[in-house]
This record gives structure tokens, C-alpha cells and sequence, in this order.
């Protein structure tokens, strides 16, 4: 992150010095603070200016080594001519299309969520307040996020294609940007440290003028998460933790430096695999974890089972857990939209406060003793 720092600093230096070589009229334009405006998110780094604003996006996927720079206009303004190289975007936006269901969560904090047009996988939003514009026909249907239908966004022609990568290797999004359209990156779902990803709403808050909602929205969140992770520390135990399933003969769980690793870490539980390397998931055979965890405390985060009967029934050696057994088992896969969609997947990394409620609720009731499960529910 250091070096990613010096090379920002370097390159806004060397623009200060570019404009002093230029006109009068765009001097004034960088003479406004270049702090960045993130603390959290590693992959995102905000400029303001007067009467616009510089975004970074350097890690929209792992091990990504292109660092993407925008530059967003505000109406009736201009900008200097050294920034004419990089894609320029005007704000704020009066319609847009996104295309990860985190992007959802932070369109309806900022309470503009009618200017979305498109999403790929429709079914997947469980936001009821989007569904009902998409039972209105007010957003269209687009694919999905690696094959997007590009001729319903020609027709769209969004002021903004919020897109996603997983690796450099995106066909739709590099033809929309060929032929005209306006695309910027997002890296949310790269970031591993829980306030890290819900300080992408900054992101959005830029893009709509709303960028002092979404710094208090952030505030607020950040003051929570810190309190319980306060709380936490008071606890008297740490839990054992077990989390995933088998999934085609192999036991998919986080790796030990993972969002979902940090959040037990955060709640006080000691989750078995922490000392793993690595942000993804580790797969391993079915015995390796019987091992290790079958007398774990708790078990969470079970795939997406929404019983304990569905869970024997698709494999009966669940049930040699002594987790499994003393009924310890919870799931956030029981909340869902109208169409299916997981609400965790779309509301839990900008809502982190809460994710970590849930967890200290469950492996610390005591802390929390009239605190109701918002994502999570004990399994039955």
C-alpha cells in the first residue's frame, strides 16, 4: 500500500507542476486539497477538487497491476488538459447500470435507486424496493456479468456501466467502452477487511453528489463496527468456529486472511483455519476437517443449507460434528428476496456493523442480550 501511496503522490505532483505551465484558467483547478478521501478500502483512493474529482481503482481484482484512473466533472466546470487523458465522467449521474448486488446496497443507503436502468441476473437483487421497479419494468434485464447484452444497453445508453472484473479479461465491457459508453470499475468484492469493502459507498457518493451522505452513512457504520468490536474484546471465552461444506467431494471454507475469517477473529471466536494464508477459500477433503473440527463450537456459514435435515440428507456425515449435534449450526442463507436472492450477499459488505452483531450475538450472547439476528438464523 506504501508504494501505491509514493506513486499517487508522485503523479499529483507532477500534475501541479504540468498546470503551472498552462493557462490561468486551469491553475485554479488543483489548487484544492489532494488528500485521499479513503481509509479503509485498499483498492480505492479519492482527490477532490474544485469542480472535479479524481478516483483510482487500483485492485479491482487479485493480483491486478493496472491502476485505473477517472476523472469525475461536475456541471459547468473543466477540466485541466493534463487530465484530458483519462476517461471523464459528468456528475451526478441521472442514470446508471451496475452490475454486483453489493452496487445495489449502496444505490438504496444514497437513496437513488430509481436512477438504476440494468442489471445482469435480475433474480439474484433481493433489495424490495428495487424488485418492485423491476416488477414495474423499470430495469432491464442484461445477461450476465461476462456476457452483458450489449444491444439493451445501446438502447439504454446509461450515463454509467459500474462494472466488475474477476481478472483483465472482460469482452462486454471493452466493447461498450469502444463504442462510446462510459465504464468504471469497481473493486468492493477485492477488499478483505470488513469496513474496507463498506467504504466503497464512497464511491457512489461521488458519482451522485452525495458525497457527505455517504461519509456520515460510512461514519455511522464504522462507529458501530468499532463499539462491538469494543464489546467483543470483553468476552471471557473464544469459540471454536467451523465454517463451509462439501461441495462436489470437497470442503470449501475461508482461507485465514479472508472477509469472512476476520469478521470471527472481530467477534471473538477462534475460527480453525485461521492461520491459513490466503484471501480465497481452501478446499480439502472431507477427513482433514472431520479432524480438525469435529468438536468445534459453532459452525457457520453452512453453504447454502436452510435446515438440518437438508443438511444430512445431502450428507449424512454432517452429523458427526459435535456442532451439528447440540444444534449450533447458523446459516444466512434462510433471508432472501422475492426471487431467491441471498440478502447477505448483497447488503452484508456495507453493512459490517451488523454482520458483526450477528456474530457476537451468537458466540457471545451475553454481550448483546437484547440484540435480534439481522443476517444469520440458528438452523433447525
Amino acid at each position: 500500500m506504501k508504494s501505491v501511496f509514493v506513486k499517487m503522490s508522485a503523479f499529483f505532483i507532477l500534475i501541479c507542476c504540468v498546470a503551472c505551465q498552462q493557462s490561468s484558467k486551469n491553475k485554479k483547478f488543483l489548487k484544492p486539497q489532494v488528500t485521499n478521501q479513503v481509509q479503509y478500502a485498499r483498492g480505492l483512493a479519492i482527490y477532490p477538487y474544485s469542480g472535479f474529482t479524481i478516483v483510482k481503482i487500483t485492485n479491482p481484482w487479485p493480483k491486478a497491476t493496472k491502476i485505473y484512473t477517472y476523472v469525475l466533472k461536475q456541471k459547468n466546470h473543466v477540466v485541466p488538459d493534463s487530465l484530458k487523458q483519462f476517461p471523464i465522467i459528468s456528475v451526478p449521474l441521472k442514470n446508471v447500470v451496475v452490475t454486483s448486488t453489493t452496487h445495489i446496497a449502496s444505490l438504496e443507503m444514497l437513496g437513488v435507486e430509481n436512477t438504476l436502468v440494468g442489471f445482469p441476473n435480475l433474480n439474484y437483487i433481493s433489495s424490495e424496493k428495487v424488485r418492485d421497479r423491476i416488477d414495474a419494468g423499470k430495469i432491464r434485464e442484461l445477461g450476465n456479468n461476462q456476457s452483458l447484452n450489449t444491444e439493451i444497453i445501446f438502447d439504454l445508453q446509461p450515463d454509467l456501466i459500474v462494472g466488475f472484473g474477476i481478472d483483465n479479461n472482460n469482452p462486454s465491457l471493452d466493447n461498450l467502452e469502444k463504442n462510446g459508453l462510459k465504464i468504471m470499475l469497481n473493486g468492493d468484492w477485492n477488499e478483505q477487511s470488513p469496513l474496507g469493502k463498506a467504504e466503497w459507498i464512497k464511491f457512489f457518493g461521488i458519482l451522485y453528489g452525495k458525497e457527505k451522505q455517504a461519509d456520515s452513512i460510512f461514519s455511522n457504520i464504522e462507529q458501530e463496527y468499532n463499539n462491538t468490536l469494543k464489546l467483543a474484546k470483553k468476552a471471557v471465552s473464544k469459540p471454536t468456529v467451523l465454517a463451509g461444506a462439501i461441495f462436489e467431494n470437497q470442503w470449501y471454507l475461508p482461507q485465514g486472511n479472508s472477509w469472512g475469517s476476520l469478521f470471527i477473529k472481530d467477534a471473538g471466536g477462534k475460527y480453525l483455519w485461521s492461520e491459513s494464508q490466503g484471501t480465497g477459500s481452501l478446499s480439502l477433503p472431507f477427513e482433514t476437517v472431520l479432524e480438525k473440527a469435529k468438536d468445534a463450537d459453532f459452525w457457520i456459514g453452512p453453504a447454502q443449507f436452510t435446515t438440518l435435515h437438508q443438511m444430512t440428507t445431502d450428507n449424512p456425515h454432517y452429523n458427526q460434528f459435535v456442532a451439528y449435534l447440540n444444534k449450533k449450526v447458523y446459516s444466512f442463507s434462510t433471508k432472501k428476496g422475492r426471487t431467491g436472492g441471498i440478502m447477505f450477499y448483497e447488503l452484508a459488505p456495507n453493512r459490517p456493523d451488523l454482520v458483526l452483531k450477528d456474530l457476537v450475538k451468537i458466540l457471545h450472547p451475553e454481550l448483546l442480550p437484547n440484540y435480534e439476528l439481522f443476517f444469520f438464523e440458528k438452523l433447525n
